[in-house]
């Protein structure tokens, strides 16, 4: 893999440990997934906010008997 060994990624993974400390590579690590996960669902196109209109045209149904 690029020439890179497990005894040289135990050093550049026990580098970044002294650099930013466990809580914070923790916080970049989580986001860094959430940010993979977003580009993966823009891609499929799974949007976070469904902009589709509705069936009636947007307008809010009321109970009957109940006047404008």
């Amino acid at each position: 893999m690029f020439g890179i060994g497990i005894p040289e990624l135990v050093l550049i993974l026990v580098i970044l440990l002294l650099l930013f400390g466990s809580n914070r590579l923790g916080d970049i690590g989580s986001g860094l997934g959430k940010a993979i996960r977003g580009f993966k669902d823009s891609l499929a196109g799974n949007d976070a906010i469904d902009v589709t209109p509705k069936k009636n045209g947007g307008a809010e149904e009321r109970p009957t008997g109940e006047k404008k």
